[in-house]
């Protein structure tokens, strides 16, 4: 363990940001650059030796979290890298933008602040790179199998790597013009700089991944061909069709998916456009929605230079403490207050859009809502409470409602769907049609990026299981699964 009385002698103390009226004036990310360093090991002295280290259950993808904590607590980076890899492909992703499950379950947290095991992993993650230690690890001898990755998301990204290193030749097709999948260009680039992915790319294609961007299964290339041509298909191609709101007025313009307003914030990133085709500089912006891709559209709005912000939740405001029937050491639903909420706009809870009011020309103007309360369990208008606010931009970021069916995929392949419209699966996540696997969002629904680098290793099992009849690579999960945090 780290020292025996870390936990009694420090308190609790996270990354700091950069101050609000620098950093949303450029796309950087919004720490503070080696503010981390200084303090990881006094963080990391606080894992606890509990005995049972519920953080395990907690995160999907089973971290070995208390080592590799004692590790940077002794400033052991290479042995810390070792450990963590062990169990996550790229934890400079998930130390990025994970929610940290594994917190909310940590034993400390019952009484105290739980350890901030999110920033110890990056750190050692953001250390390993400086110091070398992230090397490409190419396969001893090749398998002769041939295996086709859909999507270069976190699951087609960590099912593609482990297939690789069991020797087998993988390629990732990708419809977009680059990898990465919503890492790519649905995460603004001051949560995750894109540098991030690159090195990984890179470090993949060294050790023998094949990438093909620009290429749609499915309309591009038949997705029955695709079968015949390799050995095994991996579908990881997300959970993209985006939640509707199907209320007058929805067809004016100006009114966009989260998933069409965000991409090109990071295409301008990229260099791509000068200046993206939909933005919020001068608008009234109203961002519907309060997870963590509203969350995303109110800090690219204020980057953007909007007017002002709003974000309506239809659900309630969460509590600041756990409630009674979310005990430790579940997830709870807690408020929250993302950076992009520290840099302005208001947040307006249990409110439910009615209609839109454009102007002669056919632009949005005004959002209509009214207050909602739950009466016998359903949520209903309250009478008198409609109201309008300006909205010259309006985003939807209601999450996603299955897999995308319109591109032939499914029907192509012979996809069975389950009842939530995603892709089903065994245990070993293989589909009704052999030698095609599912992981990530397409098969699970909307989720966490740990779940999917958790389905993506575990399906890479099933499919060397099924391409040799044996399999050295680690299963963390089965799609019936459920971590204690979520």
């Amino acid at each position: 363990m780290a020292d025996p009385k870390g936990f009694l002698t420090h308190e609790r103390e996270t990354a700091k940001t950069r101050p609000v009226e620098e950093r949303v004036k450029d796309w950087n990310e919004v720490y503070q650059p080696g503010s981390l360093l200084p303090i990881i090991s006094k963080q990391a002295s606080r894992c606890m030796d509990c005995g049972i280290p519920f953080c395990h259950n907690g995160c999907p993808l089973g971290n070995l979290i208390p080592e590799w904590n004692d590790y940077a607590y002794r400033g052991d980076w290479s042995e810390a890298s070792e450990r963590l890899h062990a169990t996550n492909n790229f934890p400079e992703f998930t130390g990025r933008l994970c929610p940290a499950p594994c917190e909310a379950a940590c034993v400390l947290g019952i009484n105290q602040q739980p350890v901030t095991i999110k920033n110890v992993e990056v750190s050692i993650i953001d250390k390993a790179w400086d110091n070398g230690d992230v090397t490409p690890q190419p396969p001893e001898r090749l398998s002769g199998k041939t295996v086709a990755v859909i999507g270069s998301g976190p699951a087609g990204l960590a099912a593609a790597q482990q297939l690789t290193r069991a020797g087998h030749t993988v390629a990732v097709y990708e419809r977009a013009d680059r990898i990465g999948g919503l890492l790519r260009y649905g995460i603004p680039e001051f949560k995750m700089e894109k540098r991030h992915i690159n090195r990984r790319i890179e470090q993949m294609r060294a050790e023998g991944t094949k990438f093909r961007t620009e290429v749609e299964i499915g309309r591009d290339i038949d997705a029955k061909k695709l079968r015949k041509r390799y050995d095994a298909v991996v579908i990881a191609a997300g959970a993209t069709t985006s939640r509707d709101l199907p209320v007058p007025g929805r067809d004016l313009k100006g009114i966009h998916f989260a998933m069409e307003y965000l991409p090109l914030a990071n295409k301008v990133q990229e260099g791509d456009l000068t200046v993206a085709p939909i933005t919020a500089e001068g608008k009234h912006v109203v961002v519907i929605g309060g997870g963590d891709t509203g969350a995303d559209c109110v800090g690219t709005a204020h980057r953007q230079g909007a007017a002002s912000v709003t974000q309506l939740e239809i659900m309630p405001r969460p509590g600041e403490e756990r409630n009674a029937n979310q005990p430790w050491p579940t997830f709870p639903m807690l408020y929250k207050v993302t950076s992009a909420h520290e840099e302005g706009g208001e947040r307006v809870y249990s409110v439910s859009t009615t209609h839109f009011e454009g102007d002669e020309d056919g632009n949005v103007q005004w959002l209509h809502l009214a207050e909602v309360e739950f009466v016998d369990g359903k949520l209903e208008q309250k009478p008198g409470t409609e109201r309008k606010i300006p909205a010259q931009l309006v985003t939807l970021a209601m999450g996603f409602t299955g897999t995308d069916q319109q591109n032939g995929l499914v029907e192509q392949f012979g996809l069975e769907l389950d009842a939530r419209g995603n892709v089903a699966r065994d245990a070993d996540f293989a589909t009704n049609v052999p030698g095609v696997f599912v992981a990530g969002d397409a098969g699970r629904g909307q989720s966490l990026i740990v779940w999917a680098i958790a389905e993506g290793r575990s399906a890479a099992r099933g499919v060397d299981r099924f391409l040799t009849g044996a399999s050295a690579l680690p299963a963390p999960i089965r799609p019936t699964d459920r971590a204690l945090a979520v």
